[in-house]
C-alpha cells in the first residue's frame, strides 16, 4: 500500500504486527484514531501503557492479574480443590465464558512439543506438582488442547501424581482432536467441562 505520510504509514505497520491484523485492517484501525478526539486517543494510550506497566502474574494459578492473587484464586465461592489445568491464559477466559466451571485453574504456559524445544522444565508442571499436594487437590480437569502434545502433557502429569489420590480428568470429545479450546464455541466447550471422563493412560492408545 502507498501512503501519503510517513506519519500513518509507521502507524499501520505497528498496528499490524498484532495478531490477525493485515495492513488494511491496521489502515482502518489508524484511520479510526485519526478520527477520533485528542482525549479519546489519551485515554487509549493510557490504558495500554497502564496495562503493560501494572498487570500481573496471579502467584497462585498465573492467570493474568492486577494484583498479587488474581479475582478467580481469591474468591472464596471457588472451589479450590479442583484445579483445571489450561495450557494459556486464553483458555482460562474461554472456560470462564462457558460459566459451567466454579473450581479454580493451573496455566502451564504451554505444552510439552520437542519439536519446538519445550519440554517438561520450560512449563508450569513442577508448579502443578507442588499446588497439588499443598492444596490437598482432589481432582485435576486437564483441558489442554486435543492434540499429540496435549495428550503428551497429561501422560506425563499424570505418571509424575501417580502415587496420589487425585483424580485426573479429561474433557469429553466434544472438541474434536487437533483444535484449540479459544476456538471452541461456549456450548461445545462446556459440555465437555460438565461430562468430563476419567483419565486413564490407555487414552492415548
Amino acid at each position: 500500500m502507498s501512503y501519503s505520510s510517513k506519519l500513518i504509514e509507521k502507524a499501520v505497520e505497528e498496528f499490524s504486527k498484532l495478531p490477525s491484523i493485515g495492513k488494511k485492517s491496521a489502515f482502518r484501525l489508524v484511520l479510526h484514531m485519526i478520527q477520533k478526539d485528542k482525549e479519546s486517543v489519551e485515554s487509549f494510550l493510557h490504558a495500554i501503557r497502564n496495562m503493560k506497566e501494572n498487570l500481573k502474574e496471579c502467584s497462585t494459578c498465573f492467570n493474568l492479574s492486577d494484583d498479587v492473587e488474581c479475582a478467580i484464586c481469591s474468591n472464596i465461592a471457588r472451589d479450590k480443590t479442583v484445579l483445571c489445568v489450561v495450557e494459556s491464559v486464553r483458555d482460562v477466559i474461554a472456560i470462564e465464558e462457558t460459566q459451567q466451571y466454579n473450581g479454580s485453574y493451573h496455566v502451564l504456559g504451554g505444552v510439552i512439543s520437542p519439536l519446538e524445544g519445550i519440554g517438561v522444565d520450560d512449563i508450569r508442571i513442577a508448579e502443578l506438582i507442588k499446588r497439588v499436594h499443598e492444596a490437598n487437590a482432589k481432582e485435576l480437569i486437564m483441558a489442554l488442547s486435543p492434540t499429540i502434545e496435549g495428550d503428551t502433557t497429561v501422560f506425563y502429569i499424570s505418571k509424575k501424581l501417580a502415587d496420589t489420590e487425585v483424580k485426573i480428568s479429561t474433557l469429553s470429545r466434544g472438541v474434536a482432536f487437533g483444535s484449540e479450546l479459544e476456538y471452541t464455541d461456549e456450548f461445545t466447550l462446556g459440555r465437555s467441562i460438565l461430562s468430563r471422563v476419567p483419565y486413564t493412560q490407555s487414552s492415548l492408545k
